[in-house]
């Protein structure tokens, strides 16, 4: 199995990525928040790899980190949810988003994601439920203040790309209101 490529990214092209490993052309698809923090064209990029072997095809999903590779191992755990919805996920959502959604048994955030209906969102959190803590690591005063000032930013209409990279900025000990304000500011300057 393929765990990690080193190389550079010469194409991009959502979901998809080509990456150069020493003179060999890679195609590995990633999920959308990866995609964002990938680096310019012609640059050096490191992915985690998961390795998908069928009848019919091979197919390489890269992570930009453990934990989101993790996540994605996880989620293939569950019956009827193969790479491209598991993808999807991790796409449509952040690691501490997912887990603040199955800790709070959030079937309604979840059929936001394209790809996922009632059924299989309320699957994925009784499927989850105990296990997506230890992928995502346990959550912290910090990270609930976090995800509370991105909840408040996609209620104003904030797109999660831009509500995510305004919570990232702020300082970890901010308090939700304080975060909200920093945020706002942060988000009108950009």
């Amino acid at each position: 199995m393929i765990g990690r490529l080193n190389g550079i990214l010469l194409e991009k092209n959502p979901p998809q990525i080509l990456l150069d490993v020493q003179g060999v052309g890679y195609e590995v698809d990633v999920p959308m928040s990866t995609f964002y923090n990938l680096p310019g064209l012609n640059e050096k990029v490191m992915l985690h790899t998961y390795m998908v072997v069928r009848e019919d095809a091979q197919l390489l999903y890269g992570f930009g980190s453990v934990d989101e590779r993790a996540a994605f191992r996880q989620l293939l755990k569950i019956s009827g949810v193969g790479p491209k919805l598991a993808l999807s996920v991790l796409s449509g959502l952040s690691l501490a988003d997912l887990a603040a959604a199955v800790e709070n048994k959030d079937a309604g955030r979840l059929t936001k994601i394209p790809g996922v209906g009632k059924k299989t969102a309320e699957r994925l959190l009784l499927e989850l439920q105990g296990k997506f803590a230890v992928v995502a690591g346990a959550r912290t005063t910090a990270s609930a203040h976090s995800a509370d000032v991105v909840n408040a930013l996609l209620a104003l209409g904030y797109n999660d790309k831009e509500a995510d990279w305004a919570a990232k900025q702020l300082a970890a000990d901010v308090g939700v209101s304080d975060g909200i304000r920093q945020a706002l500011k942060l988000l009108s300057k950009a």
